[in-house]
């Protein structure tokens, strides 16, 4: 796996001296229109976790561009089951990055958004109860919430049976959170993408061969596939950063 070493620019425009803070928010740019961002990290043969985490997969490096897509989104989207899996917990950024969220006019925190057909969710688990801005949850009509969810979360109901992402993503446009960031997992993506919802992917490619067994970085519904335009891409050692966005 590649260590703690700099991010250069292959392309374009390369160079080599290792890009800093400055040059990295210029490559992830906040943008002036409503625009969901998906960032995932893969292996060489496509797997999307090692041993069942994502995290067997990341670096120093994924985790640097991680947090930066962290600092300049108004919101994070992320599906239930990933909450769940990957254990996440309060959605909280350093001073640093805080204060640079000030400088630019944003709130201090993002706003954690989970997406949960079904509600099968913890009020109790740190992602909730330790959360510094209270998250919001994108459901259906018809879910039960569990005791304590409501006192911890705004429930957003959007569709009968199944959560109606376009709905959802324009209620989050309306209240101020136009630049989206999702971490999947895969079932979300797979949505997202069949909604034609995604405007642009972060792939972290990871010099690893895993073998069978893994998922994809998407799964769910069958979509029409649509191109998509290579922005940048970036090296770590032996690891790629892709910046891919609508064609």
């Amino acid at each position: 796996m590649t260590g703690n070493v700099g991010i250069t620019r292959l392309w374009p425009a390369p160079a080599t001296a290792p890009l800093d803070e400055s040059a990295l928010i210029t490559l992830y740019p906040r943008l002036d229109q409503p625009h969901l961002r998906m960032n995932f990290v893969a292996s060489i043969d496509g797997a999307v976790e090692l041993d069942g985490h994502s995290a067997g997969l990341s670096s120093p490096p994924d985790k640097r561009v991680f947090g930066l897509l962290r600092m300049v989104c108004d919101a994070l989207l992320v599906g239930a089951g990933t909450l769940r899996n990957e254990a996440y917990r309060a959605l909280r950024l350093d001073e640093r990055r805080r204060a640079w969220r000030r400088e630019h006019g944003l709130t201090e925190y993002p706003t954690l958004v989970v997406v949960s057909r079904a509600l099968n969710l913890d009020p109790e688990s740190a992602a909730f109860a330790d959360a510094p801005v209270r998250p919001v949850v994108l459901t259906s009509a018809r879910a039960e919430a569990p005791a304590g969810l409501a006192e911890v979360a705004e429930l957003l109901r959007c569709g009968e049976e199944q959560v109606d992402l376009a709905t959802g993503l324009a209620d989050l446009h309306r209240r101020g959170h136009g630049q989206l960031l999702s971490e999947g997992g895969p079932h979300l993506f797979g949505s997202l993408t069949a909604a034609g919802l995604v405007d642009e992917v972060c792939l972290t490619v990871a010099p690893m061969l895993t073998g069978p067994g893994a998922g994809r970085i998407t799964a769910g519904p069958t979509s029409t596939p649509h191109g998509m335009s290579l922005r940048h891409v970036l090296a770590a050692g032996d690891e790629l950063l892709l910046r891919y966005a609508r064609a």
